[in-house]
């Protein structure tokens, strides 16, 4: 090797000297989104279905994937998963669906469209993390508004925020995560009204409070719904929804990156969506354990169980750390949100699971919890 050539080599910059060259500093601020390992564990962290498809469905919709191309790409516009899902929730003409691969990239494909220099989003804290995150990556200012004590909207500090910083983006999740509860519907419609912006009404949890903000979007012009297949017994699909406006989602499809949702995905949800009756059973079933699982972990000492109208309860504990870390060790999988948020300290987030499981936490939430 020639003098000028090693010399060449040692001055080439090492990749941790490139990264902080050219990522930016709020990325490498950032912790990756880690999902916990699950192999062999109760899973309880994720607000699942825990019920599996219904054995004809299944057989229908592996006979469907079987017929999928695999070696070409998927219709770019889902036109069949798209009308399937118009179909099942009874979207009226007027209105436009736009599919993601899961509602998480619909929430970030809406802070793309909006991030304009200096534009902020909005929404409640706590709440989903994925709309602080996602005002991250876009580059939007987030503005938190605290919740109360009691986990409701601040009405006044929520308006206050808004006419102070004009928003392009506000985000509700209606029922809220993590804490579980619904908002009151005036007080998102107080929103509504004030907000200079779009308005986003995430639903992830409909099929469990029974409450849904849809029916308003033909006389909203700034209101938009995204959902999830995720909660209802599809995650591994990985299928979102957003319903408005044909003018907002004109601009949305923009953003859209082409074939995002896969032929797969799109095949098994026009037939696990012919018929949503095998939905509305379980989460019915879901809703029932869940009262059961709420009037259990009452019983427990020094235990507050807030009220929750998802597919999940958050609780307060004596020490939530100790809490998980036991349940862990009985190959039980809880989220532990201690430290999220101070109005989370001590809370761990426990979905509902089937009764066997639930019977599995509750023995040894008793155990722990003496």
């Amino acid at each position: 090797m020639s003098s000028s050539t090693a010399s060449r080599a040692r001055a080439a910059p090492r990749a941790a000297d490139l990264v902080a060259k050219v990522v930016r500093p709020e990325i490498r601020a950032l912790d990756p989104y880690h999902v916990a390992k699950a192999e062999g564990m109760v899973k309880l962290d994720a607000m699942e279905n825990p019920h599996p498809v219904p054995g004809p469905l299944h057989a229908r919709m592996e006979a469907a994937l079987h017929r999928v191309a695999v070696n070409r790409y998927p219709d770019g516009s889902a036109d069949a998963a798209r009308a399937a899902l118009r179909h099942a929730i009874g979207i009226p003409p007027g209105l436009e669906i736009m599919l993601g691969n899961g509602s998480d990239e619909l929430i970030q494909i809406v802070a793309s469209a909006l991030a304009s220099p200096g534009a902020a989003m909005l929404a409640p804290d706590p709440s989903f993390v994925m709309y602080r995150r996602s005002a991250l990556l876009a580059g939007m200012r987030f503005v938190g508004v605290a919740l109360t004590s009691d986990f409701g909207l601040d009405r006044a500090a929520m308006l206050s925020a808004i006419e102070r910083e004009r928003p392009a983006l506000v985000f509700i999740a209606y029922p809220n995560n993590p804490t579980g509860n619904l908002f009151a519907r005036d007080d998102v419609e107080a929103i509504l009204n004030a907000a200079p912006g779009l308005v986003v009404v995430d639903e992830a949890y409909y099929a469990f409070a029974e409450a849904s903000f849809l029916p308003d979007l033909g006389r909203r012009p700034n209101l938009l719904v995204i959902r999830t297949v995720s909660k209802v017994g599809m995650a591994g699909l990985r299928l979102g929804y957003a319903v408005g406006a044909q003018e907002w989602m004109a601009e949305l499809e923009k953003v859209r990156p082409p074939y995002n949702v896969n032929a797969l995905t799109q095949a098994a949800a026009v037939e696990l969506l012919r018929d949503t009756g095998w939905i509305e059973e379980q989460a019915a079933s879901i809703r029932a354990e869940r009262s059961r699982v709420v009037s259990a972990l009452r019983r427990l000492p020094d235990t507050t169980v807030f009220a929750t109208q998802t597919n999940f309860v958050l609780v307060r504990v004596r020490n939530a750390d100790t809490l998980f870390e036991g349940l862990k060790a009985r190959r039980i999988l809880v989220k532990n949100v201690n430290g999220w948020h101070p109005l989370l300290a001590n809370c761990l987030r426990i979905t509902i699971g089937t009764p066997e499981e639930n019977e599995r936490l509750l023995a040894a939430c008793n155990e722990l919890c003496r």
